[in-house]
């Protein structure tokens, strides 16, 4: 795993001995369809009966993750949570189906996920340059609406108390992250989460617009110290932090700046609950002022970086169940790392 995220999964002191319960909370990372990685993942863990998750957090696809994940839960436990992640995903593919943003011919015979080679892709690359979504899309329709909202009941999840959410978008105005927690959480501030500027008209709310939280704060880690009992913070990546070499074309250095931008948070995030969790053991705070929690990273970078940007793109169902197997293979050997957890075999 490259650096800091290494650094800061080894700051987490592993527990002195098992426990009967885990509890947790999750920070899931933004990353358009790579969020499937993120379903494989919660998928494992929804098998394990000894962990409870008692908080989520999440920006743009992990919004999505998130919701779908504490609905779930509290709607009818985990195999309820899998199930509707599943659905969701599918719904995803089923979705894209109509999408003009599929794999070229060329794209498939070199084996790939990308689609670098979409004239799709590049046709947008060049309309951005001078058409808004205010032009291209004036209704403001957006196909993640109906989506979501058909497999999630926002009332009953802003009224249950077990498991709390937390999803991030970025205010326009201020640029400053807005971090709407379980009583404000709608279908309007999830899709803010993922409002991506160059495809969607910003989501008003409030009476302020509202885009992609990645560029502010991609997942909230904060929100996680207060309000639950979890003693691990678990987070997920779908952003590699490190690509070797210099980006040569225009897409290429648009994507990696990208990626800089929506990993930046997170690594500052993490470093700073390090620290928290430093200044706890050395007495020089109290946990009455912060929770310590030991902090692990759940992430497949070396896969994501075999992967362009442009597979973000890429709903085709294939990928993302490539994607949820991957993510339950890294759960799944995380899990047999755990001292202080022994693991149960995901059931298939």
């Amino acid at each position: 795993m490259p650096e800091p995220l290494a650094d800061v999964a080894k700051s987490a002191s592993p527990e002195p001995e098992a426990e009967r319960e885990h509890v947790v909370a999750l920070a899931l990372q933004g990353g358009g369809a790579h969020g499937a990685f993120t379903w494989g993942v919660l998928d494992v863990l929804l098998q394990q009966p000894d962990i409870r998750v008692a908080a989520v957090s999440g920006t743009s696809a992990g919004a999505m993750n998130a919701v779908l994940l504490a609905h779930g839960l509290t709607s009818g436990g985990p195999a309820r949570a899998r199930q509707l992640l599943e659905d969701f995903w599918r719904a995803i593919a089923d979705a894209g189906r109509l999408s003009p943003f599929r794999r070229s011919w060329l794209d498939r015979l070199d084996g790939g996920w990308s689609l670098d080679r979409s004239p799709w892709l590049a046709l947008m690359d060049v309309a951005r340059q001078f058409l808004s979504p205010y032009q291209t899309n004036p209704l403001g329709l957006n196909p993640l609406r109906e989506v979501l909202e058909r497999h999630v009941d926002f009332d009953a999840l802003r009224r249950q108390r077990r498991v709390a959410v937390h999803v991030a978008a970025t205010n326009v105005e201020t640029g400053q992250a807005r971090i709407f927690s379980t009583r404000e959480i709608s279908a309007d501030s999830v899709l803010a989460s993922a409002c991506l500027p160059f495809l969607f008209q910003a989501v008003e709310i409030d009476k302020v617009p509202h885009w992609d939280g990645g560029y502010a704060c991609n997942p909230p880690l904060l929100p996680l110290l207060h309000g639950n009992e979890a003693k691990h913070l678990l987070v997920v990546p779908v952003n590699p932090p490190e690509r070797k070499g210099t980006p040569r074309n225009a897409r290429d250095i648009l994507n990696r700046m990208n990626e800089i931008v929506f990993n930046a948070s997170l690594t500052h995030g993490l470093e700073s609950l390090a620290r928290i969790n430093a200044l706890i053991d050395q007495g020089e705070i109290g946990e009455d002022t912060y929770r310590r929690l030991n902090l692990h990273v759940i992430g497949a970078d070396a896969e994501f970086r075999a992967l362009t940007a442009s597979s973000k793109f890429n709903t085709e169902w294939d990928f993302l169940v490539y994607l949820r197997d991957l993510g339950r293979r890294t759960a799944a050997t995380w899990l047999a790392e755990q001292p202080w957890k022994k693991p149960i075999p995901p059931a298939r």
